[in-house]
């Protein structure tokens, strides 16, 4: 018989702690660390959602930008993306950034590991 807290702690395992709850407001962003790579974390409504800290287009970090609303934009060439899916809604960007699970617990956000690229 598998005891059900084995299973959280392998699923929370996979998640980093990045910031607390209080320390990021609603419509505020910031870039943390997930395995040495930059992650945005951004605060919209009082849900967090996470997305690579890289536009396609040029590299630039989004936490730079601008978030408006769901939508955050690259200071740059004001590629535009919907911080809930990644999606790339507008600009000369040719592609979606990649978007991370996030969880919260407690008064802790935690973003999935990035997996390595190798």
């Amino acid at each position: 018989m598998t005891d059900s807290r084995e299973g959280v702690n392998r699923v929370m395992a996979e998640f980093v702690p990045v910031t607390k709850v209080g320390d990021l407001s609603p419509g505020q962003m910031k870039w943390v660390a997930v395995n040495r790579e930059r992650v945005l974390l951004a605060n919209v409504d009082g849900m967090f959602y996470a997305l690579s800290d890289a536009c396609g287009h040029q590299r630039v970090p989004l936490s730079k930008g601008r978030l408006e609303g769901y939508v955050v934009e690259c200071p740059l060439h004001f590629a535009r993306f919907d911080v809930r899916t990644g999606e790339l809604l507008s600009g000369p960007a040719a592609a979606d950034v990649p978007r991370h699970e996030v969880h919260v617990e407690g008064d802790t956000v935690y973003v999935k590991r990035v997996e390595s690229a190798r």
